[in-house]
C-alpha cells in the first residue's frame, strides 16, 4: 500500500472528527474496499480509527484516545522544525520555551539527511530580535478557542475592551487570525447579535459550554479581511500620502502594502497612499528604506520627519 496515502488518510481524520466513506474515498481517489484496508493498517499501527454503519458508512477518530507516535513525511517533519525554531521568539506567552523542548525531542528522532537540512537552514538564518512589541496571548487560551472553532461549539469568556472595561461575552467562534505578535478572535457575539473581533490577549476565562451551532456567513471573503476592516474601522483615519521615487513594485514589495495603496505614475515613481496605525512608523519605515520621497499629505507627517531629522543630525554631531 501507499505510505503516501496512509499519511493523508491520518491527516484527514484528524482535521475533523466525523468524515463520511465516499468522502474519503473522493479526497484519496481510491475505492471503498481501499479506505477499508486503509483504515485496517493505521488501527494495526495503533490508531483508534472507529467506523460506523449505514449505506455511506463513515470513519472517525476515538475522542480522548492515547495516540501512537504521529507519523510524517520528510516535508512535515522539515516543516515542523522550522515553525518550532520560528516560535522561540513567537507572539504566545511561554511558547518560546515549550518550542525549544520539543524542538530538542524532534531533532533526536530525525533522520541524519533531514537534520542536516533543518540544521543549514537555521546557520544560515539570523532572526531579528527585540524588545516585546505588544502583549502575549495565552496559549491555553488560543488552544480553547481554536477546538471552539473547530467543532462549532459555543464559548462563553470574560473581556477586556479598550476602555479597560470588562464584560462577559457568550460567542460562536469562527476563526483565529495571527497579526505580527497579536491574535484575533473572529466570532458571533450572541449577546450583541452582531459579528465581532476580539484581541486574545484581553480574553480570559474561556469556557465551552457544550452547545453547538450552526455555521453562519461570515460578512467577508475570509476571517483575515474582516480583522483588517474591523481594525480600519475602529482606529481614526489619518492618510499619508506620498510621492516616492521608486518603481510601484518595488515599493509594494519593500514597505510591505498592498498594491492597491501604490499607484504608478511612470517606471522610477509611484504614489503611495495609506493609512497607517501612527504617522511616527510611517516616517521610521519610510526613511529606512533609503528611497527619495516628498510628503505631500498630511503636513503633519512632514513635522514629524523633521523632528526626526533634526535629532538624528544632533545625535551625528
Amino acid at each position: 500500500m501507499s505510505s503516501e496515502r496512509l499519511l493523508r488518510l491520518l491527516s484527514l481524520l484528524q482535521a475533523r472528527r466525523e468524515w463520511s466513506g465516499p468522502e474519503l474515498c473522493e479526497r484519496l481517489g481510491v475505492s471503498p474496499r481501499t479506505v477499508r484496508r486503509d483504515v485496517e493498517r493505521l488501527r494495526g499501527l495503533g490508531y483508534p480509527v472507529h467506523a460506523t454503519l449505514g449505506a455511506a458508512g463513515g470513519y472517525g477518530l476515538e475522542a480522548g484516545a492515547a495516540m501512537p507516535p504521529l507519523l510524517l513525511d520528510d516535508e512535515e517533519a522539515v516543516a515542523i522544525a522550522v515553525g518550532l525554531r520560528a516560535a522561540t521568539g513567537g507572539a504566545v506567552e511561554g511558547i518560546g520555551e515549550a518550542s525549544v523542548r520539543a524542538l530538542a525531542k524532534l531533532e533526536q528522532v530525525l533522520p541524519a539527511r533531514l537534520r542536516r537540512r533543518v540544521t543549514a537552514l537555521h546557520a544560515a538564518t539570523t532572526p531579528l530580535t527585540g524588545p516585546p512589541a505588544g502583549p502575549s496571548a495565552d496559549p491555553e487560551t488560543l488552544t480553547v478557542l481554536a477546538a471552539a472553532c473547530r467543532d462549532r461549539e459555543r464559548v462563553r469568556f470574560a473581556y477586556r475592551d479598550a476602555g479597560d472595561g470588562d464584560t462577559r461575552r457568550l460567542t460562536e467562534p469562527y476563526g483565529l487570525v495571527s497579526a505580527g505578535r497579536r491574535w484575533y478572535l473572529v466570532a458571533f457575539d450572541a449577546g450583541r447579535e452582531d459579528w465581532r473581533t476580539f484581541r486574545v490577549d484581553r480574553v480570559s476565562s474561556p469556557a465551552p459550554t457544550g452547545v453547538r451551532f450552526p455555521p453562519r456567513e461570515l460578512p467577508a471573503d475570509d476571517a483575515a479581511a474582516f480583522v483588517t476592516r474591523s481594525l480600519a474601522r475602529s482606529r481614526p483615519l489619518r492618510r499619508a500620502v506620498l510621492l516616492v521615487h521608486a518603481p510601484a513594485h518595488e515599493l509594494a514589495d519593500r514597505f510591505r502594502v498592498t498594491g492597491a495603496e501604490v499607484e504608478p505614475v511612470d517606471d522610477r515613481s509611484c504614489v503611495l497612499r495609506t493609512a497607517p496605525d501612527s504617522l511616527e512608523w510611517t516616517a521610521l519605515r519610510i526613511a529606512y528604506l533609503d528611497i527619495a520621497f516628498e510628503v505631500r499629505e498630511p503636513a503633519e507627517l512632514r513635522e514629524r520627519l523633521a523632528a526626526m531629522a533634526a535629532r538624528l543630525s544632533r545625535a551625528a554631531g
